[in-house]
């Protein structure tokens, strides 16, 4: 039996953001952070993002907004959704272990909070300053082939695993993918 919970994320899934959210309000559980290119895992799987769909897209805002506000997390639609999240996930595997949470908490409130355009580099830039991360150091990290084939390689075992969305929880082998699956995935750490 597994001990802990791999959550498989992209910042540029708002379910990603809200899945995050209730992840930190869970006590006592060990969460393996797993960093995925969800356009790269789409791309595996053959499957057209909700975001290139007009019908899915207007559902998804709307189900987004209702879900943070029944779980009364702080959420605004971003005007620039969608956009490559390449750096931002890669940026994540550059950083020192202590840095993690805290860079992962300000790029996801302010892609899905404050409605920040992460798309320009000046923002980027700003959000590594307050964190007090070298940003000359980070996008030199961000294009090392190393870390590149690291992302590659998160995305492709999710994949090999049959992870086909974000967020996507395992435990025991088990699959549970959406936000709303967080719930069943402690379920399924506690029994």
């Amino acid at each position: 039996m597994s001990n802990s919970i791999d959550f498989y994320f992209d910042i540029i899934s708002p379910y990603s953001y809200i899945a995050y959210k209730k992840i930190l309000r869970t006590q006592n559980i060990k969460f393996n952070y797993k960093p995925i290119l969800l356009g790269g895992l789409h791309k595996l799987e053959g499957i057209t993002a909700p975001a290139f769909n007009t019908h899915k897209m207007k559902n998804m805002k709307n189900d987004c907004e209702l879900v943070a506000y029944k779980n009364e997390i702080k959420f605004s639609w971003n005007s620039k959704f969608p956009i490559n999240s390449l750096y931002m996930m890669r940026g994540y595997l550059v950083l020192e272990d202590d840095k993690k949470i805290h860079y992962l908490d300000s790029f996801f409130n302010a892609y899905w909070k404050d409605n920040l355009d992460l798309n320009e580099k000046e923002n980027i830039i700003k959000l590594l300053e307050n964190l007090e991360i070298d940003s000359k150091h980070f996008f030199e990290a961000i294009e090392s082939e190393n870390v590149k084939d690291k992302l590659k390689k998160f995305t492709l075992d999710a994949f090999e695993k049959n992870v086909f969305g974000a967020p996507t929880f395992i435990v025991n082998k088990k699959i549970f993918w959406g936000q709303d699956r967080l719930e069943y995935a402690l379920d399924e750490i506690l029994k």
